[in-house]
């Protein structure tokens, strides 16, 4: 059987083994891909075909940012362990990642995979990672990425605990200096350390408060006490726990962590430095992403998995 261009890149995707040893291993096997797989685990060179199946749930949150700061990337990059995820050629990789998806114009998740990939452009994004995991020994993933941008004003970055979390926020304004730079990175520690699920009471949906309003409800009518109170009575407990979990969950809503009294919002401190230097603030946006967060993590005892490595 005549092996084909794009037999080649198939088998390579799959294994992230050399494009000459991919032919050399089709023809070897006539073609047959499964076998051409196993052809080349056999000879060492199938590092992401044997790899695939386990879990990366450990990795770096990256950001990169245009010179100008209007836009920014945060990026999420998986390995398997943790060590890895520290390792200087993982980060350096996850880093090209971020630089290659600040640049990009792919819709989805599968575009950005099939991209030219910047640093050797014979390779497909998705193509270069299976290198990279042959080269690095574990299976990794490139999980999601997401941009911000701005017109008037910039986009500010921090990253959380070398890399386990990350931040952008979309800041417009009319004044940048290092004092507007600073609020905003105070504003991103804050989403880092306080998780919240929206900017501002704008973006939280009916839908959300009506459902919250039926579990409130739900748990008024299950005690006896609080459910033979008049109805006007229930309804305004129900908005006030309403409005304690907008409080919460909404960034700007927050108290403030680093305020003085511990009473002031972080809109309040927003416009406590908009007010000093004489500009017009208002956060846009923003995006925090956590290594691995929502993904099963494989706990395996070390004891048991040497054992198994060792056939005991």
């Amino acid at each position: 059987m005549a092996v084909t261009a794009a037999m080649v890149k198939e088998l390579r995707e799959m294994t992230g083994a050399g494009m000459m040893d991919c032919k050399k291993a089709l023809a070897a096997t006539d073609g047959d891909m499964d076998k051409a797989v196993e052809f080349l685990r056999e000879k060492g060179l199938a590092g992401a075909a044997k790899k695939a199946g386990r879990i990366a749930a450990e990795g770096i949150v990256i950001t990169d940012a245009t010179a100008d700061e209007k836009t920014a990337v945060v990026v999420e990059v998986n390995a398997e362990t943790d060590f890895v995820a520290k390792n200087e050629k993982f980060r350096t990789y996850a880093a090209d990642v971020a630089a290659q998806a600040l640049k990009s114009t792919a819709a989805n998740m599968d575009e950005f995979m099939a991209e030219a990939w910047d640093k050797d452009t014979s390779l497909t994004v998705k193509e270069a990672l299976s290198s990279q995991i042959s080269i690095i020994g574990e299976n990794m993933n490139i999980r999601r990425y997401e941009k911000l941008s701005v017109e008037n004003g910039f986009v500010a970055s921090y990253i959380h605990a070398g890399g386990k979390i990350g931040v952008l926020v979309a800041v417009e304004t009319d004044v940048v200096n290092d004092a507007v730079k600073e609020m905003a990175r105070n504003v991103a520690m804050q989403a880092a350390a306080l998780r919240p699920q929206y900017t501002d009471r704008s973006e939280v949906s009916e839908e959300f408060i009506n459902h919250e309003k039926e579990i409130l409800m739900a748990q008024i009518q299950n005690d006896p006490k609080e459910a033979s109170k008049p109805e006007k009575v229930i309804q305004g407990m129900i908005q006030g726990r309403i409005n304690k979990e907008l409080k919460e969950i909404c960034l700007l809503d927050q108290v403030y962590v680093k305020a003085e009294d511990g009473k002031q919002s972080v809109s309040q401190y927003v416009a406590q430095v908009a007010k000093a230097n004489g500009a017009n603030i208002k956060i846009v946006k923003f995006l925090r992403y956590e290594t691995g967060e929502g993904m099963e993590k494989k706990n395996e005892d070390f004891a048991a998995e040497v054992a198994k490595q060792m056939g005991m």
